[in-house]
């Protein structure tokens, strides 16, 4: 791997490490505001709304520049997101509640993400050929996961009471005096993450990749990704590898919050050790996207398609569970199953996003599908929570769903194959 990927890494890292962090202290915080309970999902759900409706934009900010200054700048606009959720009081309109204010703001650290996310993948494919782009998302999957392992652990950490009265007891400089709760000393820690990754965003190399000048009319900005959309979704390939990563990361997102759930209302644990069981899964993906890099060619990732319906299948064993370590062994199984689909179709997507459009434009079409998944998979979850639904249906229903989803998946990719017997050897071409 070229130098410059190690410090993509870094800075992937470490801010992937803080939106994981932030997610369960904000989290606390909505509790502490006496939030209800269906307001959690809607707080996922508002920071994935900036993925969806700038999707259009985002491409084209992303090839307008070098994309470690892209990084940097939507890496600031973090900061920003965690500086609103600290004056949540200050920011009140009338009588509308605190934890409203704490919503928005995590809105904002949405769009940071949502303006980042096509600059780190696009990256990828401008410094690497793309027959190392499996290994390359192997590490990034790897090493996102790992962030997200110990970001939900330094999340919950930073909640904890012994921790909270530690970070609350000292006197530092630059800290204001009305941090006085757990879940606002966790932020103020968090934002100091996120000037880490900053600071490595600084670093990255420009790989000298440059693209036409980008359109700035909006008009013609969502002509441009109306294209895009539709030049992706009518490739064979990029199809296929489009349907199962939006179906991936939308699943992924409820069952991050299922997992909470479930760990609250069937093993009886607080939000703090409800995030260690995240972790869990967490390392689960990371064993599958390392196996997958290792041993999953890019030519032939369509093959771990089944992977994703016995996922769905082995979703549904967590009804049945309550013996912890048995817990342990299945959130790991789940979550190795989604790393070892999940990476080779990432890398197949981002390689014919490469070839058919550009590094920026191809992820911002990735990211507005994922996160329409997202929005309403977690919009479906928030509704069965208002029904009052037991946690174990809503765990078979979304068990099922992603089982028959990935066969029909399966069977779709089949028929394309059928049609084009020589369809695999479009992997691999290269742009000129």
């Amino acid at each position: 791997m070229k130098k410059g990927f190690y410090t993509i890494m870094a800075a992937q890292f470490f801010s992937s490490l803080a939106d994981n962090a932030l997610f369960l202290a904000a989290i606390a915080m909505l509790l502490l505001l006496d939030g209800p309970p269906w307001l959690t999902p809607l707080l996922k759900f508002f920071f994935t709304v900036s993925y969806v409706v700038l999707a259009f934009v985002v491409g084209a900010f992303a090839d307008s520049m070098p994309k470690g200054r892209v990084m940097f700048i939507t890496n600031t606009i973090k900061i920003v997101g965690c500086l609103l959720i600290l004056f949540n009081e200050f920011l009140r309109f009338g009588d509308m509640p605190a934890y409203w204010v704490i919503v928005l703001a995590y809105a904002v650290v949405g769009l940071g993400a949502a303006a980042y996310s096509p600059a780190k993948y696009g990256i990828l494919t401008e410094l690497l050929p793309p027959e190392q782009l499996v290994v390359a998302n192997g590490w990034i999957e790897g090493l996102t996961v790992a962030s997200i392992v110990l970001g939900v652990l330094l999340g919950g950490l930073l909640i904890s009471d012994r921790s909270s009265a530690f970070l609350l007891a000292l006197d530092l400089p630059l800290i204001p005096e009305f941090i006085n709760t757990a879940p606002e000393a966790a932020v103020v820690v968090i934002a100091f993450v996120y000037v880490i990754a900053a600071c490595f965003n600084l670093a990255i190399p420009d790989t000298g990749a440059r693209y036409a000048r980008q359109e700035r009319n909006p008009v013609r900005l969502f002509l441009d990704f109306a294209h895009c959309f539709r030049t992706l979704w009518a490739d064979k390939l990029g199809q296929i590898s489009l349907a199962v990563t939006t179906l991936f990361w939308g699943a992924g997102a409820t069952l991050q919050l299922l997992v909470l759930r479930w760990a609250e209302q069937s093993l009886n644990l607080p939000l703090s050790a409800g995030a260690v069981l995240q972790g869990v899964s967490a390392v689960g993906i990371a064993i599958g996207a390392v196996v997958a890099a290792r041993i999953v060619p890019l030519k032939k990732a369509v093959r771990v398609l089944p992977f994703g319906v016995a996922m769905g299948i082995v979703v549904i064993a967590m009804v049945f569970t309550h013996w912890m370590p048995m817990v342990f062994v299945l959130l790991v199984t789940v979550g190795a199953m989604a790393g070892f689909f999940v990476v080779p179709m990432n890398a197949l997507l981002q390689h014919r996003g490469h070839v058919l459009l550009s590094a920026g434009h191809s992820i911002a079409v990735q990211n507005f599908n994922e996160n329409v998944s997202i929005l309403v998979m977690l919009a479906l979850y928030s509704v069965m929570l208002r029904l009052d639904w037991h946690i174990h249906t809503i765990i078979a229903i979304f068990g099922i769903f992603v089982a028959s989803t990935m066969m029909m998946v399966i069977r779709w990719n089949a028929a394309n194959h059928r049609a084009n017997p020589h369809l695999d050897r479009l992997i691999g071409e290269v742009k000129h």
